[in-house]
């Protein structure tokens, strides 16, 4: 319906309506840094989409003619000049270049010279991110991150706003996609580790050097943003304990199906209540029930799970990496600055630092070993364990294995995962091994 207002009129003569004139908001105006996989993505969208919101202004890149593709604007300006893109009049600076070093300055300067900033850098946002925060806070700027965990899962967003009201007390999911991929080809199709991470970098999943996802430093810096968003709580990467994924062989999905569960590698952080603040946390492989939703989580893909007191588990799954789930996250960002203003900067609470943070954890847990077959061996490794009371649950072995490498798998009873390490230090120091003692703790719930 037209607004209208009624002009003084003559006797006998109509009243014209009078349209109220429509105020046009003005475009925001964004620069992005870094035209790599995402960047490429988020100019497509920004290009793509016939919106009244955005206004492409600047590209940064280095060596950034080598870049240039001639679906962005002639008016766009590329650029290999920071301090060009930074001093100009921007509203909105998105960084995708990554690393911590030059970025983190980049968005520091960004901030304090009146510039809100939207940027997927888990790694920089991992080590620094109560900081830049309380900048934006200081510049009256917004700081938006929600891509840098699980690429176009809206978790971030989900767990600060859909349950701000709630007190979230864990995190837990699977939150590398590269790990993920590689875990559920062995398991669908008996693949080794080796040659399903060769499929991984063939197909772009994983990286030249995939070290990063292997050893769990990708996940761990996920965790880290995660527990600031929704456990409220500062975490150092370092503080957390990481497992690698390549000890695992195609034989433990063997045996894991035997026990109704599968392997996942799996990042926690739970906070716990005592004598002060404390946090337990890790990112290693696990042993998962069949009837759990990380068990079907497949490919690339991502599921992050938050427990909290009143709401009871939340779950947030879908595609965490790549350019275009990414793009999703970084322009969901823009929109949610566009929708909500660039003040105040108020997109992560103000976090605690925890008393203690342990990787400690109490659980069932899965032993495989490799062994030359001699009488004994069963008997040797019982002994050890029942030193540090662990009990063993159950012993399973497959045939068809020669004895001169023969696995062969224990369950034991919930132990503390200190005592175990303990235990396993003398196990593996036994004269019948063939490989290290894989070790996997059965997560239960």
């Amino acid at each position: 319906m037209a607004i209208t207002s009624r002009a003084k009129s003559k006797p006998g003569k109509k009243t014209v309506p009078v349209k109220k004139p429509v105020l046009r908001r003005k475009k925001l105006k964004v620069a992005i840094a870094g035209f790599g996989t995402v960047g490429r993505s988020v100019a497509k969208l920004l290009c793509q989409e016939a919106s009244d919101t955005f206004e492409l202004t600047h590209i940064f890149n280095r060596n950034v003619a080598r870049k240039k593709v001639d679906w962005v604007p002639a008016s766009v300006r590329w650029t290999e000049s920071i301090n060009e893109v930074l001093s100009s009049d921007i509203d909105i600076f998105v960084e995708l270049a990554g690393g911590v070093k030059p970025a983190g300055d980049w968005i520091r300067k960004a901030l304090r010279s009146g510039k809100s900033v939207v940027t997927a850098n888990k790694l920089l946002i991992a080590e620094s991110g109560p900081e830049l925060v309380e900048i934006a806070r200081e510049a009256g700027r917004r700081l938006e991150f929600g891509a840098s965990v699980a690429g176009g899962i809206p978790a971030i967003m989900g767990i600060q706003d859909g349950l701000a009201g709630d007190r979230l007390f864990k995190i837990a999911g699977v939150l590398n996609g590269t790990c993920n991929f590689i875990l559920t080809k062995m398991e669908a199709t008996g693949a080794s580790f080796e040659s399903a991470l060769r499929e991984a970098q063939e197909l772009g999943f994983a990286e030249a050097d995939p070290t990063n996802d292997v050893e769990g430093y990708d996940a761990r810096a996920k965790l880290v943003i995660l527990a600031q968003a929704g456990l409220r709580v500062r975490l150092e990467s370092e503080q957390i304990p990481c497992w690698p994924i390549s000890s695992v062989e195609a034989v433990d999905f063997a045996y894991a199906r035997e026990l109704s569960c599968t392997i996942r590698q799996i990042s926690l952080a739970q906070k716990e209540t005592g004598d002060g603040l404390s946090v337990r946390a890790f990112v290693r492989p696990a042993l998962v029930p069949m009837s759990s939703l990380v068990a079907h989580v497949e490919g690339s893909k991502n599921l992050v799970m938050a427990t909290g007191q009143y709401a009871g588990q939340m779950v947030f799954s879908g595609f965490g990496a790549g350019g275009d789930p990414t793009a999703v996250a970084v322009v969901s960002d823009l929109y949610s600055i566009a929708r909500t203003g660039q003040s105040p900067a108020g997109n992560l609470p103000v976090v605690e630092t925890p008393k203690d943070v342990s990787g400690e954890f109490t659980a069932p847990y899965y032993l495989r070993f490799v062994v030359k077959d001699r009488p004994g061996i069963i008997a040797a490794v019982a002994t050890v364990l029942s030193r540090y009371g662990i009990g063993i649950d159950a012993v399973l072995q497959r045939p068809g294995y020669p004895h001169s490498a023969l696995p062969f798998i224990m369950t034991l009873e919930p132990a503390g995962s200190a005592m175990l390490g303990c235990a396993l230090q003398e196990i593996n120091r036994l004269d019948f091994h063939v490989e290290p003692v894989l070790c996997m703790p059965i997560l239960v719930d």
